[in-house]
């Protein structure tokens, strides 16, 4: 039994740590994977490993990571530790970034990606109220949100998370797990 890899993606502001959270929370069967970035741990946000620019390097020539990438003067990486999970069949949400979805499909066997949107000015809101980016920094983000996801990827999720959350849970669980009559 191989479990999923599920590639959470969308632009920032669109939710994706919250609609993660709260779906691990409701569905008993889905872990939560926890990555690593050249950021303060004390920056908020979700849940994740902090390190320097060179402890993410020194873990990169280790082959630590499975999947990593850069993205807004960051480095974001995917423990390798993650396959062991997979392998005994748990599901595993993970916030991941457009530039990476051909590799993971590609490397994952069952690979899903969960395509979260949302109008522009809900992720303004959203980005000005998490408080960890200046006006120009949020516009940066927001010129990105337009960017689509690459070609080929085989199993794609599209959700609007723009209402209760609720709601959004529930169609990404009809959708990850579909009732067959």
């Amino acid at each position: 039994m191989t479990g999923r890899l599920i590639g959470v993606v969308g632009p920032s502001g669109v939710g994706k740590d919250t609609v993660m959270t709260a779906l691990a929370e409701r569905c008993p069967a889905l872990g939560l994977v926890r990555r690593v970035i050249t950021r303060p741990e004390d920056a908020g946000g979700e849940v994740f490993e902090g390190v320097t620019a060179d402890r993410f390097e020194a873990l990169c020539q280790d082959e630590a990571f499975c999947l990593h990438w850069a993205a807004h003067g960051l480095r974001y990486g995917i423990p390798r530790e993650i396959e062991g999970r997979l392998a005994v069949g748990e599901d595993l949400l993970v916030n991941l970034s457009r530039s990476v979805l051909r590799q993971a499909q590609t490397r994952f066997a069952g690979f899903v990606t969960l395509h979260l949107t949302a109008p522009r000015s809900v992720l303004a809101e959203r980005l000005a109220a998490r408080g960890r980016e200046s006006a120009q920094q949020i516009e940066v983000r927001l010129a990105r949100s337009e960017f689509a996801l690459p070609d080929g990827l085989e199993r794609v999720i599209d959700v609007a998370n723009a209402g209760p959350l609720e709601q959004t849970l529930e169609m990404i669980e009809d959708q990850l797990y579909p009732v067959k009559a």
